[in-house]
Parts: structure tokens; C-alpha cells; sequence
């Protein structure tokens, strides 16, 4: 072999040699860009899954302690309705110590409590609409219709929402069960029991949120036994009880209907009589036993602020004859 010819196999020996060097540092440089990018990813899903089981714990704690400093707002506010039963035993009105706020206070350092009573039975009860013979009361229904139309809601949807709540299943005139709710998307049946809050009427096909949010305000949901409570109930609803036209409370300026309850009950059980035409009249005593300056069921919204994090509990508290309170229901979502 001639030395030109020995010279060009080495050149290509030694081409072809430094080609395959450098190919295999390119495959060794990918494998260890892919094991450094593997590597990260890795440590980052561990990273993140540290830090989210991290925040679970933390909210979970924070929960947990919310609810516990909640229900000693819950024991705060019975002692207070006991010791308001002592003082004053037959009249509860919404300037008495029991309606009055508490706080922002500190609890411990970074948790703040507010909370306040409001009086349960100073609102429609939509359970009321059924009696104790498990028929549709028509009083009740049509205090209700007399109740719509003050706030501007047809009074038709009165006889939907009782047929709603009683346990038949057939519809009273003006009345909607099975048949009605099983043809909506998707198909329901009605509840046909008592309602534990007044949203359930957004369940009624078409009544949507705008005459739930003129409705709300007037109407609660409590146990069938509630009454009542004149001394707490807004002037609509007074007037509403009377007739759907009467306007002698709720047409009043509300710093002056504000102002005659900081004296006390207002409007006293007697002077309410004489706007159904006195004690004696049919009228009153159509309603005479549902009213009452008393009450038994109160509403208590305990609002518990852990650094940035806000919780809300919202308890129904019912006050027994003898002041004891007990707690019937929780809730974190508003009516």
C-alpha cells in the first residue's frame, strides 16, 4: 500500500473515530440534560405535594378551631337568652342585651370573633303553611299571599310552595307536585316535608332569584309550633298579617319605627289588635294564637376570622320555657 494511500485511510480512520467521540458525548450530554430535567420534576412534584398536604393540615387545623371558638359563641349567646329570660320573661324585642353585636374581639392572638343574635320568629314561618293535621293551613297560605304582594312577588307561588311542603301528593288548587317537578331538567320530585331553609324555594320551576332575593328577607323556616314575634317583625310583614293593602308600618319612616322599639316592644299585642278592627273582631282572631312578644327560636351568626381565612357558622338556637337553650341546626351557607 502506497504511503498516499496509507495517509488516507488514517485521516478517515481518525474522521470516522472523532465522529463517533462526538456523538457520544452529544448522547451522553442528552442523557444528562434528561436526567437533570427528570430530577426536577420530581423534586418539584414532591415540593408541591409537601407544601399542599402542608396547607391541608393547616386549614384543616384552622377548621377545627374555627368550629370550636363558634360554639363557645353559641355558649355565649345562651347564657344571654337565659338571663334575658330572667329579666324580662314575657317580651323579647331587638334592643334588648341578647341583639346586641359581639365584637371584633381577639380571641387569641390572629383569631378574631364577631357574632350576633337575631330574632328567628320575627319572619314569616314557611312551615307554618301546614297544620297539625298535616293539611294546608289557609290562614297561613293566606297570609303568605298577603306577604308576596307587599314585596312585590305574585301571590300564586303561595299554593306552589305549600304543596311543596305538605306530605300528600296531591296538588291543592293553584298547587304543583310530582307531575310539575318530574318534567323539569333534570326531573325532581317535591320534598312533601318540612323545609330546614328558605332556599328550597328556588327548587319551585321559574321562581328564580330575583323574587327570592324580594321574598327572603320576610320568611324563615322553624319548627310548625313557631309564633310570631310582633316586637321583632318588620313593618311589611305586620302590615301583611292584616291585609295585603294595609299599610300603617310598613309606609312608616324607619328611624321612626326604629326609634319606638328602642323603648320596648313595638307594636304591643294589644295595639296590633285594634289594626284588625280591636280583639273582638273575626280578623284577630284568625291570627290572635299566631303571634305572640315573645320568642323561642333565634338565629346566631358567628363569623371567625383565622389570619386571612374567614368562616361563617350559622346556628338556630330554640330557648325552652325555662330559659335552657339547646342548638337544633348548623349551617355554613346562609339561607
Amino acid at each position: 500500500m502506497s504511503a498516499a494511500r496509507r495517509t488516507r485511510s488514517h485521516r478517515e480512520y481518525r474522521g470516522r473515530h472523532q465522529a463517533g467521540v462526538r456523538r457520544q458525548r452529544g448522547v451522553a450530554m442528552m442523557v444528562a440534560i434528561l436526567l437533570v430535567a427528570f430530577g426536577t420534576i420530581l423534586a418539584a412534584a414532591i415540593g408541591f405535594k409537601s407544601a399542599m398536604a402542608a396547607r391541608r393540615s393547616t386549614a384543616s387545623m384552622a377548621m377545627d378551631q374555627s368550629l370550636l371558638i363558634a360554639e363557645a359563641a353559641e355558649a355565649l349567646a345562651a347564657y344571654a337568652l337565659r338571663e334575658d329570660k330572667k329579666s324580662s320573661p314575657t317580651v323579647d324585642h331587638p334592643y334588648e342585651e341578647w341583639a346586641q353585636p359581639l365584637g371584633p374581639v381577639e380571641v387569641v392572638p390572629g383569631v378574631i370573633l364577631e357574632a350576633y343574635v337575631e330574632d328567628a320568629t320575627g319572619r314569616f314561618n314557611l312551615n307554618s303553611l301546614v297544620g297539625a293535621d298535616n293539611k294546608v293551613d289557609p290562614v297561613a297560605l293566606e297570609k303568605l299571599a298577603s306577604l308576596m304582594e307587599q314585596v312585590g312577588v305574585e301571590p300564586k307561588w303561595a299554593p306552589i310552595i305549600a304543596d311543596w311542603i305538605d306530605p300528600d301528593t296531591l296538588p291543592i288548587e293553584g298547587g304543583a307536585e310530582d307531575s310539575v317537578y318530574a318534567a323539569q331538567t333534570p326531573p325532581y320530585r317535591a320534598a312533601n316535608t318540612f323545609i330546614t331553609s328558605p332556599s328550597e324555594l328556588l327548587a319551585m320551576p321559574e321562581f328564580g332569584r330575583d323574587r327570592y332575593v324580594k321574598l327572603a328577607p320576610y320568611v324563615t323556616a322553624l319548627p310548625r309550633d313557631a309564633t310570631l314575634n310582633v316586637c321583632s317583625a318588620s313593618g311589611v310583614l305586620l302590615d301583611a298579617m292584616v291585609e295585603p293593602t294595609h299599610q300603617a308600618f310598613g309606609r312608616r319612616d324607619p328611624k321612626e319605627f326604629a326609634k319606638e322599639r328602642e323603648a320596648g316592644c313595638f307594636p304591643k299585642k294589644d295595639v296590633y289588635a285594634q289594626e284588625f278592627g280591636g280583639p273582638q273582631s273575626p280578623e284577630w282572631a284568625k291570627v290572635q294564637g299566631r303571634v305572640s312578644e315573645v320568642s323561642s327560636y333565634f338565629r346566631l351568626t358567628s363569623i371567625v376570622t383565622i389570619g386571612s381565612a374567614e368562616f361563617t357558622l350559622y346556628s338556630l338556637l330554640e330557648r325552652d320555657q325555662q330559659g335552657q337553650t339547646h342548638v337544633l341546626m348548623r349551617s355554613y351557607s346562609p339561607d
